[in-house]
């Protein structure tokens, strides 16, 4: 009796899939940890070769008898379209199967023309990046999507930005889908970068926190093996928690939120009011004179020169952030705390304030054992992030297996050792 069609078509993918997360592998290591059997197993592996979604890839090293042919994705296969944008830049890229980015493009953002000029900058940046990339958009697998605001992943709508004001109840899904014919997957830039972090930049932990930092400040985090969501998808508003019953009003409606007192926006106005009171500084210079075009970014790279407003501005900062993440580590005990890699800016003494803080705040016995470091990945890591969550889902498999495939490699591995 033949397999059905459904059987044959979920068996491809298993395999593929299975492929993609350990390859390069072999046809009898396949068959280890699906236990279909080794001649359909052989036949599933030749229709993937003949489609070309996978390739040969050298053979087995070590052992006696007949060394077996070591399988991979063939990276070449398909592509993602992917976007990430802020209150400050709109960034398309476009990643091959193996999430290396082949082309980028990108755009100040420009907010004057409120959600519907928005929402087209962001389709015209992505459709220019895959103009100039030169792909066949049949190889399109899916399109992500990095929101920096409070994001429903489930119906892929931005609910709200602290930082975009008139950037709510926005159906980005629906929209792009109708848009480009294609899946499309929506979730908040933050969680988009601490996947590429862990992902794209090898990082291994079952347990890890990803601080993202900008105008807003957020937090990503994976707990034992999981990327947590929440809810209603939102958890991570790592900059409205409460920092100091007398801090400054925060976009949010609130007081004291760690966003308003240690975000971009608040150095800025810091900087600025230090200037007005007569405050010296070399910022003013490389602003052409001009208070108002001193920017966050600017603060931070003056504290790694010495400048002495700059340095007393970024320690308030570093004393903030190092609190705020102490707390962080208190509840979720992680493995290794990543801060987002613009804050490098500020060099390695800023980092060293930080990683003080929490070594003083945070409970000794998780604190001593935590490692606190920059991100790895130094650009674009929202669109690395997104089209790695697009390829997650593409070559997603019933649950039920992906336990069963997740038990196989377990035991394979502790017989190998």
């Amino acid at each position: 009796m033949k397999r059905g069609s459904a059987k044959i078509d979920l068996d491809l993918k298993l395999v593929e899939s299975l492929i993609r997360r350990h390859g390069p592998i072999s046809r009898a290591t396949i068959y280890g940890l699906t236990g279909i059997r080794p001649s359909a197993t052989s036949q599933i592996v030749r229709q993937l070769l003949h489609e070309q979604r996978i390739v040969e890839s050298g053979v087995e090293e070590g052992g006696l008898g007949r060394k077996g042919v070591l399988l991979r994705l063939n990276e070449a296969f398909g592509c993602v379209g992917a976007v990430e944008f802020d209150d400050e830049r709109v960034v398309a890229g476009v990643t091959n199967l193996a999430l290396q980015i082949t082309h980028v493009a990108c755009a100040p953002t420009v907010l004057d023309h409120g959600p519907s000029g928005l929402i087209r900058q962001l389709a015209d940046t992505l459709k220019r990046a895959l103009e100039e990339s030169g792909i066949d958009r049949q190889s399109l697998k899916g399109i992500g999507i990095a929101d920096p605001g409070l994001v429903d992943s489930r119906t892929g709508t931005t609910v709200t930005s602290s930082t975009i004001g008139f950037w709510k109840d926005v159906p980005l899904r629906r929209i792009f889908e109708e848009e480009f014919g294609l899946p499309v997957l929506v979730e908040t830039r933050t969680r988009a970068k601490t996947v590429a972090e862990r992902t794209a930049a090898g990082e291994g932990a079952e347990t890890m926190i990803y601080v993202d930092y900008g105008t807003g400040i957020g937090a990503g985090f994976f707990v034992d093996g999981r990327l947590l969501y929440g809810q209603r998808s939102a958890a991570g508003e790592f900059g409205h928690t409460h920092i100091t019953e007398d801090g400054p009003a925060c976009n949010c409606g609130s007081f004291g939120c760690l966003e308003a007192i240690a975000g971009l926006r608040a150095v800025e106005v810091r900087v600025r009011r230090a200037v007005a009171e007569g405050g010296n500084t070399d910022l003013l210079a490389k602003a052409g004179g001009d208070p108002s075009r001193i920017t966050g970014w600017m603060v931070f790279e003056g504290a790694s020169r010495g400048d002495k407003i700059s340095i007393n501005i970024v320690a308030e900062v570093g004393r903030y952030l190092g609190l705020a993440i102490a707390n962080l580590v208190n509840l979720f005990n992680p493995a290794v705390v990543v801060i987002d890699s613009s804050l490098r800016a500020a060099g390695q003494d800023f980092l060293d304030q930080i990683i003080a803080v929490i070594r003083r705040q945070a409970l000794r016995e998780f604190s001593e054992h935590v490692e606190v470091r920059y991100a790895r990945l130094t650009e674009n890591a929202g669109v690395l992030g997104a089209a790695a969550m697009v390829l997650d889902r593409y070559y997603e498999v019933p649950s039920n297996f992906a336990d069963s495939m997740k038990n196989g490699v377990n035991r394979s591995k502790a017989e190998s050792n």
